[in-house]
């Protein structure tokens, strides 16, 4: 399950001095954030491993844990014997077929055998109409014989493409008990140990990507018409008590909508003023932290 979490603003009383400030050295503030993954189960069962810590950094794709499979390979085992005893059940039809072919055969040299006889007047004409149809009766035969045989061996594949279509669940099943990260990043929150037992949709850790990072901000509606997306823009964090360190941005996200001013401001007339949401794209260098303050400079 993919879910992105944002930390509220902050100290948002600066934002609206900043608006109204044009000495200010900075145009907003906000706070920095990261788009989080929560990981969730896809199997149930026992965690037999799940080796991860909280603030450890993973790689996409990096297996992390397991939950046993035992049942589901036992049951893989069964279905696949099943399919073993189909494969027992179909026939070989040419073999099966063989005889009558022989007989048709024989009865089709006889024909013509007969026929000879007939126009040299050596044998009835009686004779070679029995002997058509033989060849008739033996021809339907052998067409009912095929057809029969054809189905069985059609009703045994269907039946194997139904338990090969198990296994194939099986499989992606025991694929989905093996515990991966989606994304690379760091480990902020660890929902389970290894002995615990897990079911599908039950969250394991959640991680985010540290190394970008975005700064959620408020801008005016006459600061609106200063930016657009992918603007190149200057961010500034928190380095130490007083001093502050210079990033390079990116305005990445643009809200369409005006919303007020939030509530945890309390002047009357600030209060009634309409904002922006606008997001910022900074590369983190490892001293940006989520949570953070922030401030930007168009």
């Amino acid at each position: 399950m993919r879910s992105k979490k944002f930390f509220s603003l902050v100290f948002v009383a600066a934002i609206f001095c900043s608006c109204n400030n044009k000495n200010s050295n900075y145009d907003a503030t906000g706070v920095f954030e990261t788009t989080e993954i929560v990981v969730s189960a896809k199997g149930n069962g026992e965690i037999l491993q799940f080796d991860i810590e909280e603030g450890q950094t993973v790689a996409a794709q990096q297996i992390v844990g397991l939950i046993d499979t035992t049942q589901l390979y036992l049951k893989k085992l069964q279905l696949q014997a099943s399919v073993r005893a189909m494969n027992s059940r179909r026939v070989n039809v040419s073999s099966q077929i063989a005889v009558l072919r022989q007989q048709l055969e024989t009865a089709k040299s006889e024909r013509q055998r007969f026929a000879k006889l007939v126009s040299e007047n050596a044998a009835n004409q009686k004779q070679l109409d029995d002997i058509n149809a033989q060849i008739a009766t033996l021809e339907k035969q052998l067409a009912a014989q095929t057809e029969t045989l054809n189905n069985a061996n059609s009703s045994v594949t269907d039946e194997q493409q139904a338990v090969l279509a198990q296994i194939a669940q099986m499989d992606d099943q025991i694929k989905n008990s093996v515990i991966k990260s989606p994304a690379a990043g760091a480990v902020l929150e660890k929902f389970a140990e290894a002995g615990e037992l897990a079911a599908a949709g039950k969250p394991l850790f959640k991680v985010a990507n540290l190394e970008k990072m975005y700064l959620r901000a408020y801008i005016s509606a006459s600061q609106l018409t200063e930016l657009k997306i992918g603007q190149q823009v200057k961010v500034f964090s928190d380095l130490g008590e007083k001093d502050r360190k210079e990033y390079q941005g990116a305005v990445s996200w643009i809200s369409d909508k005006a919303e007020f001013t939030p509530k945890t401001i309390q002047t009357r007339d600030v209060r009634a003023n309409l904002v922006y949401a606008v997001k910022i794209a900074v590369k983190n260098d490892g001293y940006i932290k989520k949570g953070m303050y922030g401030e930007v400079k168009f």
